[in-house]
């Protein structure tokens, strides 16, 4: 499970134009950014501390997020 460091706003993708940055059935690796949460106008890049394979994304973009609220559900790589 892959949590929120801070509080802020959630993103998936750095513009609305943008692909997102990880999509459900996609291998990451460690190190591999995510999502941005905005906070206090710093836009902080949350990278996957885990090689893996995202199962899940809980939260919404533009939704704002709590500390230690869960943004994705990652499948350990064997």
């Amino acid at each position: 499970m892959i949590t929120s460091p801070i509080v802020g706003t959630f993103y998936r993708s750095p513009s609305p134009e943008s692909d997102p940055f990880a999509e459900v059935g996609e291998r990451v690796a460690k190190g591999k950014i995510l999502c941005i949460i905005e906070a206090m106008k710093l836009m902080n890049e949350i990278e996957s501390d885990v090689e893996g394979e995202i199962v899940a994304v809980y939260a919404r973009n533009g939704q704002p997020v709590e500390y230690g609220e869960r943004l994705f559900g990652i499948r350990l790589a064997a």
